[in-house]
């Protein structure tokens, strides 16, 4: 009897310990990256996702500035992309950048980076990450862009 309760509160404590074990962490990074058809920097409503481009996600340790980790990936025909990135990067600045562009008249690289926290030890509770915007400008300003930068109060009164 005493071997059988042994056995049981051995089983049980297996089985809790199993449970707690840590595993290990996988977050999925999510994002787009459009054509900026205005060359204006930012997303407008006649931004066009851009199929094919590459995106680069960087993880660099905040103390000693050497790279942990680097995913790259593909942006699907809507202009998304998912990275997944392994492990628990709380020490790490974490960011994501275009590469290269497929479109040649969209292939100016707009200069910036987006920030993403891959840590569990950040009071969100899901795995997924959403990245900010991306973006390429066209080569020229498409005509529409006139409109829509007055209707956004950027070219003031012209009258």
């Amino acid at each position: 009897m005493a071997k059988a309760l042994a056995f049981v509160v051995s089983a049980l404590f297996f089985f809790f310990a199993l449970a707690h074990a840590k595993k290990e962490s996988i977050f999925q990074v999510q994002g787009k990256v459009y054509c900026d058809t205005c060359r204006v920097q930012f997303e407008t409503k006649v931004s066009e996702p851009i199929s094919g481009a590459q995106v680069k996600l960087e993880c660099k340790d905040t103390r000693t500035e050497k790279i942990t980790l680097t995913v790259e990936g593909v942006t699907n025909e809507s202009g998304n992309y998912t990275l997944q990135v392994k492990g628990d990067h709380e020490l790490d600045i974490c960011e994501v950048s275009v590469v290269k562009s497929p479109r040649e008249d969209c292939s100016e690289a707009i200069d910036e980076k987006t920030e993403v926290v891959c840590t569990n030890n950040s009071g969100m509770h899901t795995e997924v990450r959403y990245a900010n915007p991306l973006g390429f400008m066209k080569k020229e300003a498409d005509s529409k862009c006139k409109e829509v930068l007055d209707q956004l109060g950027f070219l003031g009164n012209t009258e």
